[in-house]
């Protein structure tokens, strides 16, 4: 997917995150904030990842503000942002999970 806006999805409350997407030409850079980034860090990041990889998403911004999220809060909060961030006429629902 192409991120073509900037979009954001979630909040700030505990157990939950906010992101935000943004484009960025040719990078993907990806910036976790979170309380429990020593304990997660790393799980967090694979969620990420994976969610992103499984959305072709290979350009943009995505900045996480994590507040103890479990994995599909973090991966239901970024394919809301992805959607909303990109330009993509018909979607495959089938990559949701």
């Amino acid at each position: 997917m192409n991120i073509v806006r900037e979009a954001l999805a979630g909040t700030q409350e505990s157990s939950d995150l906010m992101v935000k997407i943004a484009p960025a030409a040719g990078e993907l850079e990806i910036i976790i904030n979170s309380e429990v980034i020593k304990q997660f860090g790393e799980q967090i990041r694979q969620v990420v990842e994976e969610t992103l990889h499984s959305l072709n998403v290979r350009e943009g911004l995505i900045i996480i503000q994590d507040k103890g999220a479990l994995d599909c809060v973090i991966r239901a909060r970024l394919q809301s942002a992805i959607v909303r961030a990109a330009d993509e006429p018909s979607l495959d629902w089938r990559k949701m999970q």
